[in-house]
């Protein structure tokens, strides 16, 4: 039975180590299938999209073309390691909608077409490609196609050197990191079974498997198949596993290392990768694996009996992740055991015993036979005395485990009796279909947000996001900045807020940020701009009332953004009124700016190099009346919509309740607690910009190529490389000409998101653009 190692849990919380346990690096690797939209296997090829097959770090294929592979990269918290497979969930299966394919949540295979037929991945590599064709041939290519989770950990080296530093042995630091990292696999080995029960999820599979399974299965409905108490036909005999038991010693490294070495040289294995144990040791490199071992010691654990849990999008839960941690915790914590030969094979004993008669099953170890329910609520109340010694305040830990012990005491709360009994009120099939099209939905719904990066500006987020999807490597620089360092190979690029990038040179920068500038580098190009003059006091703007009052006027900052401190006059204004504008202005700048009122509509042009990406016409934030609410109360309504937030982080702004839009219902005589009557549309800003609310509607397709030009022409007037341009047209069914339009501003950091995710309109995948100018 297992007991914890009390003598070591006094010595660690004596010296105050408690709090290092809880650290370590995680990752995640989970692989998927491809099916279309009847639930048969896709037979395409890895998509295009993503890349390189090999040199994409994320997303890869496994052993089939049908078979994607989502990689995370490592991360200090369980928190951040399972946001960014969702992310690499949502990216994957955004890509697969547009070709009318989806990811199948299960661990076994969907719908199975020949086994000849079944695509296996190409990679471009002799030796790669060599190596799929002889696993093809020696386990067949349908098992090859169940999938699952690996849980890659390893312990936080801050604490393995605490530990090390509190033994007396005589050891080395690698002799001591790698003898613990041993242990813990002995016990993981040892003790998968519970792992196993509480994680499986694969209790069911389609009759088009491998024949001799269905043909031992049991079915109502000759199409979904299993075997009475089994959870998990991925961990079974059915399952994906070596031809054979093989017994190597996992006493020490030179001991590991010779037994796989004898396995090679006999044949019995193609290299070390087709050593499938369920708990892997893993180097950090993995070019070659065993020469590494001897060399660089462990790097980090690889437990490789994980279901998809198709109860969960990403295929697993965050509690589940903590509660292997927890577990791999009380392995280290345990005391030891021997693990030889015939203990590797009664683990293997109790692991099927498990498969083929869940929980029920009795548990043998070299003494005895008990039933495996009491070893397992054994284990949970061992794990629960180790939290309560060592992390006394973490209710959330307890909470797992008792919410894991329900499953141990009632079996029907397991993942594999859910998924069983909800598969029974339709089919294997249809039950998983509609499982991989609601995922599918609910990452298209949430498509422009980049999981576990939300604090970021929403277009650094879709840059992100568009660089993992191609394999382009990122790291943070200043998480708060949006400064990015994204590389590809050797090739490294700076960018700030998804647009500000090398491409653009510094004074490029200042001409567009200097509206004064803008309109004098434009103009000296032959450029139509609004007329004006600067400002640089309040007495001296206010003082130019009487000059235009009467006329329709624009006052703003000299250097803005986002629309900030912009007033609109375009009807009768009071001088106070004006007054009012002016000092908005100037808490955003020393100079002000005013300017003709142009007429037209404002459209906004997103130029990337020699192109114009996209085209929005921005509506000024608005309410519609319905005859009953206040115009604050539809206001408070419309921010309720799910798409707006507030610091650029989701497509649409809030609309704002502030000084503006007072100013701008009082010049059209309204006030907030007017109801507007049905169907009336009530604005609130003159100024359009989706930062104050605004609304954003597609017109690319739909304006004329001459305004393109124009827009092309303002940016390279500007040497910009990435700009908006925002230029007021009176009617765009007519051809641009010398006085049917003008360039209001260039903005040199335009927001790429209303682009991606108009109001109304298509994507314009612009963080796509922005990619193929940095990297080709």
């Amino acid at each position: 039975m297992i007991s914890l190692n009390r003598e070591l849990i006094e010595h660690i919380i004596s010296n105050s180590v408690n709090d290092d346990l809880l650290r370590g690096q995680f990752g995640l690797e989970k692989e998927n299938v491809r099916v279309d939209e009847e639930g048969k296997l896709a037979l395409t090829p890895h998509p295009k999209a993503f890349g390189s097959k090999t040199e994409n770090p994320y997303i890869q294929t496994d052993f089939s073309e049908s078979q994607i592979e989502m990689i995370t990269p490592t991360f200090s918290s369980i928190e951040e390691t399972y946001h960014f497979l969702e992310a690499l969930q949502d990216i994957v299966s955004l890509e697969l909608i547009e070709q009318g394919e989806y990811l199948w949540p299960s661990s076994n295979p969907p719908m199975l077409p020949k086994e000849t037929e079944i695509p296996i991945a190409k990679m471009d590599d002799p030796i790669a490609d060599e190596y799929r064709h002889e696993l093809a041939d020696k386990y067949g290519r349908k098992r090859q196609l169940l999938s699952g989770i690996h849980y890659n950990f390893s312990f936080d080296e801050k604490l393995l050197r605490k530990l090390y530093d509190l033994q007396n042995g005589l050891e080395t630091y690698k002799e001591f990191k790698d003898g613990l990292y041993f242990r813990v696999a002995r016990n993981l080995l040892r003790y998968r079974w519970l792992l196993i029960y509480l994680t499986g999820a694969s209790p069911v599979f389609d009759k088009t498997y491998i024949e001799r399974c269905v043909s031992l299965g049991q079915s109502e409905d000759n199409i979904s198949y299993y075997f009475p108490n089994m959870n998990s036909l991925r961990n079974s005999v059915c399952g994906y596993r070596n031809a054979k038991p093989y017994a190597v010693s996992y006493h020490s490294v030179n001991d590991y290392v010779h037994d796989l070495t004898e396995l090679i040289h006999t044949n019995e294995l193609l290299s070390v990768k087709e050593f499938y144990s369920p708990v892997r040791i893993k180097t950090a490199k993995g070019i070659d694996p065993l020469q590494e071992l001897l060399e660089d010691g462990v790097a980090y654990l690889e437990l490789r009996f994980l279901d998809l849990n198709p109860l969960h999008k990403v295929g697993i839960s965050k509690e589940t992740m903590q509660f292997i941690h927890l577990f791999i915790l009380l392995m280290l914590l345990k005391v030891d055991e021997p693990f030889e030969k015939e203990d590797q094979q009664l683990a293997n004993l109790n692991h099927d015993q498990l498969i083929m008669n869940s929980i029920d099953a009795f548990h043998k170890d070299q003494e005895n036979c008990i039933p495996m329910k009491n070893v397992a609520i054994r284990c949970m109340d061992e794990m629960r005395v180790m939290v309560e010694l060592l992390f006394p305040k973490a209710q959330e830990f307890l909470d797992i485990l008792d919410g894991e012990k329900q499953k141990i005491l009632n079996a029907d709360l397991s993942f594999s009796s859910i998924v069983k009994s909800q598969i029974q009120t339709s089919s294997y099939r249809e039950y998983h279909l509609d499982k991989a099209k609601e995922y599918a939905q609910e990452s298209a719904r949430t498509g422009y947000r980049f999981a576990g990066f939300e604090d970021l500006e929403l277009s650094t987020q879709l840059l992100l996001k568009a660089a993992v999807k191609r394999g382009i490597r990122f790291t943070l620089m200043d998480r708060e900045e949006n400064f990015l360092l994204l590389s590809q190979g050797n090739h490294q690029e700076y960018v700030k807020q998804a647009t500000k990038t090398s491409l653009d040179s510094y004074s490029t920068v200042l001409i567009m940020e200097n509206k004064i500038i803008t309109k004098a580098v434009l103009s000296q190009h032959g450029i139509r701009v609004p007329s004006g003059e600067a400002f640089h006091s309040l007495d001296e703007a206010i003082s130019s009332y009487d000059t235009y009052s009467g006329k329709s006027i624009v006052i703003k900052p000299k250097s803005t953004n986002f629309g900030l401190g912009i007033t609109i006059f375009n009807r009768e204004f009071s001088k106070d009124d004006m007054l009012r504008a002016f000092e908005m202005a100037f808490t955003h700048d020393k100079t002000v700016l005013l300017e003709e009122f142009v007429t037209g509509r404002e459209y906004r042009f997103l130029v990337m190099g020699d192109e114009v990406v996209g085209i929005l016409h921005r509506v000024p934030a608005n309410v519609v009346g319905d005859g009953i609410h206040t115009i604050e109360q539809l206001v408070h309504h419309k921010n309720k919509d799910p798409l707006r937030g507030r610091g650029y982080k989701t497509p649409l702004e809030k609309i704002q309740l502030g000084e503006a839009e007072e100013m701008f219902l009082k010049n059209h005589s309204m006030k907030w607690n007017d109801i507007p009557q049905p169907g009336e549309v009530v604005y609130l800003r003159e100024n359009s910009n989706i930062s104050t609310g605004g609304d954003s509607i597609d017109f690319t397709d739909d304006i004329p190529f001459s305004y393109k030009q124009l827009a092309i022409q303002a940016a390279k007037a500007a040497r910009a490389t990435f700009c908006g341009v925002d230029m007021m047209i009176e009617n765009i069914q007519e051809e641009a000409s010398d006085i049917n339009y003008s360039i209001i501003e260039i903005n040199f950091n335009p927001a790429i998101h209303i682009h991606c995710y108009p109001y109304i309109g298509k994507n314009r995948l612009a963080n796509e653009k922005i990619l193929d100018l940095l990297f080709g």
